[in-house]
């Protein structure tokens, strides 16, 4: 099983020693101090030797030096400036990895895939938790490339990821996430596997995208994400009240809801948290191809 030289609690604790660093929780610093969650991680993600390797807030490289001994190629973004030393020491000792330093969420995909030498394949990291939920959607949504994540994230963010209809968790960002990927694997990570501790629990999803062209109805097929989106944005504006109130108080007409629903077999009467992936999608295709409709 792969592991890495610094997940335990005295080289992380050198490794910030000598390059004269101190944890920073602005920044959602919690370094990694158990193999055992990095052979976790490294099984999910599946690694075969030939595969460019996305990750995010790698802090001083815990998962970093798991990575470079499996995938081709490895590059991180990092945000956290005094880390620069840290990561440039790493890229001379490994010629397959590369850094980015700036904000995940704005570094253009031209840009990674310059560092990757190509398009990347896999997402596999310890996510900060502040912004994780949305760096996972926005990295599937505008990198088509990229066949799966292995995150690491807050346990509310994962619970939402892989939430279910009519349960709690379920919501906009569930179904939205879904139309590109679905849970294929999950574990709890506890706060003493962390260095500070965290005041929450972690846990690692991974996440395969879905091809759209295997939706069953080629009609629902149609709607692009962008109207499903939408639509599910508009619907779970209100989740307490009516799928039919909810939608018509945020943009859409009454009587074109009306004969969307019944044509998707869908009660107006019904909270959004009833709905499926599969029913937003067949009621986006439908009120995009009514008369009038977007």
């Amino acid at each position: 099983m792969t592991t890495s030289p610094l997940a335990n609690p005295t080289a992380t604790r050198e490794m910030l020693e000598a390059f004269g660093l101190a944890t920073k929780h602005r920044l959602g610093q919690n370094f990694l101090i158990d193999n055992h969650v990095i052979e976790r991680i490294m099984a999910l993600a599946e690694l075969t030797g030939s595969e460019r390797v996305l990750e995010v807030g790698p802090g001083i490289g815990t998962l970093t030096l798991a990575l470079v001994q499996e995938a081709t190629r490895v590059t991180s973004i990092e945000m956290d400036t005094e880390l620069e030393p840290v990561l440039s020491a790493h890229a001379m000792d490994h010629s397959n990895f590369r850094f980015i330093m700036g904000d995940a969420l704005a570094v253009p995909p031209a840009a990674i895939a310059e560092a990757l030498d190509g398009e990347p394949e896999l997402l596999v990291a310890n996510l900060p938790y502040n912004v994780a939920a949305t760096i996972i959607l926005q990295f599937f949504q505008t990198m088509p490339s990229l066949r799966r994540a292995v995150v690491m994230v807050q346990k509310e963010v994962a619970d939402r990821i892989a939430a279910v209809p009519g349960t709690k968790a379920y919501g906009a960002y569930t179904v939205k996430l879904s139309l590109y990927g679905e849970v294929t694997g999950r574990f709890e990570v506890p706060p003493r596997c962390f260095m500070p501790a965290p005041h929450v629990d972690s846990a690692v999803v991974r996440i395969d995208r879905v091809d759209a062209s295997d939706a069953e109805d080629e009609g629902a097929a149609s709607a692009d994400a962008a109207a499903v989106a939408r639509v599910v944005d508009a619907a779970f504006a209100q989740r307490r009240k009516t799928i039919r109130n909810s939608m018509s108080s945020n943009g859409f007409d009454k009587d074109a809801l009306a004969a969307a629903f019944e044509a998707c077999g869908i009660s107006p009467t019904a909270r959004a948290e009833a709905l499926t992936t599969e029913d937003f999608i067949a009621l986006a295709a439908s009120l995009t191809s009514a008369p009038g409709g977007e």
